[in-house]
């Protein structure tokens, strides 16, 4: 007896799925050694964190105890004496130019972007004249970097999060002394579940704009066929409770019915901007999109007096109306937005993981009353496999064709006819 139950084959397309208990609080470095513990690559996290602060820094990784608890303690640890406070728009283009994969780096600027605007919003200036000064050190940086990397090891598609504890008191800041929740971070959790905690500061603006920027959904444990876990601690060992993070790794099921109903109706928000610097426009259709917004896109348009400009379109369910139209003002300049309902007749979509010369790349199929009408394997998948393999992309992506029409992923075919995917190691 191994204590673990019987596998049982996994029917439908399923997501792995990261929870983060944040009932004590959170932290960056908390979470990255949660993570870790779970199983995310060191070596991956320190090549990520390397990218950015090339010979400025080093990843520790300890094994301590909290309340009596073992968890996964990180150190970054300083290659230098002197750090400067980063601006937001050095920072970005740091990020945008470093070595790093397109997941971890949009994952980054969403984390980063999240931070200006809050800090931003208490400041009374533009997001992009941001100066972190606490968040902006090298330690936050790669516990944030660092973060992004292990998420991605760890191929976590969806995140959700507990109650986040923010803690009460003061603290010392760059700018003096500061109420706990500090204003950033009481910026950051409008419209989150939150309680107070113990005394102190449980959630630091790393920590949350972390979960903030990167969660989908908050609440208890979900349903989960569980892969992983993991336990990462902070700096005190505190007598009031058990100063750690814990996450837990697993696999959901995606429910056909999260996307709209076939001939659904759906809202259309969009917006014309002419004054947003172009570069931060793929993390606002990414961060839509993240949101719940069943498409986002730019169009290139003239505007009066001759100035290029940008029409952006948020395709949505109508309950995330609000949400989103939320989103917009906060992601960019604009100062008003246009609505009006559509009807959007669409294929029934699911997902299909499927084995590739070892590594799992996901099909995606359109299918109309259980009939394939298409599918197509998705090229971020192939990619990142075919990083992995050392092979072109062009190539992985036949490869990934010809494995998809192998399982039945053919138009005309019933979808119960797919032959069962190969199992991906975990």
């Amino acid at each position: 007896m191994t204590g673990q139950p019987t596998r049982r084959p996994t029917t439908g397309p399923t997501a792995r799925h990261l929870w983060v208990d944040a009932s004590a609080g959170v932290a960056g470095d908390m979470l990255l050694g949660a993570l870790l513990d779970a199983g995310a690559d060191l070596d991956s996290v320190c090549r990520a964190v390397e990218a950015v602060l090339p010979q400025t820094v080093q990843v520790l990784t300890s094994r301590v105890h909290r309340a009596g608890l073992a968890a996964v303690k990180v150190d970054v640890d300083t290659l230098h004496d002197d750090h400067p406070h980063r601006a937001w728009s050095g920072l970005r283009d740091t990020l945008t130019a470093a070595d790093l994969t397109d997941r971890v780096r949009r994952d980054a600027l969403a984390v980063f972007g999240r931070l200006a605007e809050a800090e931003g919003a208490v400041h009374g200036i533009p997001a992009q004249d941001v100066h972190f000064h606490e968040v902006g050190a090298w330690d936050s940086v790669a516990d944030i970097v660092g973060v992004c990397a292990a998420l991605a090891d760890l191929d976590v598609t969806t995140l959700s999060v507990s109650p986040i504890a923010l803690g009460s008191g003061s603290v010392r800041a760059a700018h003096g002394r500061l109420p706990v929740p500090t204003p950033a971070v009481l910026r950051m959790v409008s419209g989150w579940e939150v309680r107070a905690g113990g005394d102190g500061e449980l959630a630091t603006p790393t920590g949350v704009s972390v979960l903030t920027a990167l969660a989908t959904d908050q609440g208890p444990l979900p349903a989960m066929r569980v892969l992983a876990s993991g336990v990462g601690a902070g700096t005190r060992d505190r007598d009031d409770h058990a100063n750690v993070v814990r996450v837990v790794l697993g696999v959901v099921p995606i429910s056909p019915a999260s996307d709209p109903a076939p001939g659904a109706t759906m809202v259309v928000l969009e917006t014309n901007v002419d004054d947003l610097d172009p570069r931060v426009w793929p993390t606002v259709l990414a961060t839509l999109l993240d949101a719940g917004a069943a498409d986002a896109w730019l169009t290139p348009i003239l505007m009066k007096k001759g100035r290029p400009a940008h029409t952006l379109s948020v395709l949505a369910a109508p309950d995330l109306r609000e949400h989103l139209r939320d989103m917009v003002f906060r992601l960019t300049s604009t100062l008003g937005i246009r609505e009006h309902e559509v009807c959007r007749p669409a294929l029934d979509r699911s997902w299909v993981p499927l084995d590739v010369r070892g590594q799992r790349v996901r099909v995606k199929v359109g299918s109309r009353a259980g009939v394939v009408v298409n599918a197509a394997p998705e090229f971020d998948d192939v990619a990142a496999a075919a990083a992995a393999l050392g092979l072109p992309v062009v190539d992985l992506l036949e490869q990934a064709r010809v494995v998809s029409t192998a399982a039945g992923l053919v138009p005309g075919a019933g979808l119960r006819e797919v032959a069962a995917p190969a199992p991906h190691k975990e």
